[in-house]
């Protein structure tokens, strides 16, 4: 048994480096689907089931993930006379190449998060936010990016546990504001925003 609680190995990381991968995760259903399957494999009627589609339109964008080399069978049984297949992530971490458009978001997840951000949280529910600009070297940048990526990792390989699914969105990007000139300070901190909220316990 992995680390995460699944019962099958897979990579930490899967690139969405081809035009088969970034196509078939564009689509909104193929999209929830390799969500579906983040803690545990399920069967097509499962996944029918969860997502309140019909079962002959699961399975064919199953397929479709599956040629794009995103979901595999982990494992089957024989139920009667057929044979259920069950299906998993190829990788916990989907990366995408710098600049990739996925369902029309420029910023990627952007849309995900927000549709998912649950506004009726109850209060000290722990949440944080912070928007914060620097002008750095490319380098520097770069070694931020690797940062924020493993720290990703790290949330997405934690122990299953709770009552409550959290997100973590984190993202570094060039800003289109213009750069002042060079004071020898090395910083700007100008209209940087941080909210938190903790529960206490």
């Amino acid at each position: 048994m992995s680390d995460n609680g699944l019962d099958y190995t897979l990579d930490d990381v899967v690139a969405a480096d081809t035009p088969a991968r970034l196509k078939a995760l564009g689509h909104p259903l193929r999209s929830l689907l390799v969500d579906l399957v983040l803690e545990r494999a399920m069967t097509v009627t499962e996944l029918a089931e969860l997502a309140g589609r019909p079962r002959g339109s699961v399975a064919h964008h199953v397929d479709v993930l599956v040629e794009a080399g995103l979901l595999q069978v982990v494992r089957t049984r024989r139920v009667r006379a057929i044979e259920e297949r069950f299906y998993g992530r190829t990788g916990r971490t989907i990366m995408f190449p710098d600049g990739a458009v996925v369902g029309g978001d420029q910023l990627p997840f952007l849309s995900d998060a927000r549709r998912e951000f649950d506004l009726d949280a109850p209060d000290g529910t722990p949440q944080g936010m912070s928007y914060r600009r620097a002008r750095i070297p490319a380098d520097r940048a770069a070694e931020f990016v690797d940062r924020l990526l493993d720290l990703a990792l790290e949330f997405a390989s934690a122990p299953r546990g709770g009552d409550r699914e959290y997100g973590l969105l984190v993202g570094l990007f060039p800003t289109n504001r213009l750069a002042p000139s060079p004071t020898g300070t090395g910083t700007d901190t100008d209209t940087d925003t941080t909210t938190r909220e903790e529960s206490s316990t």
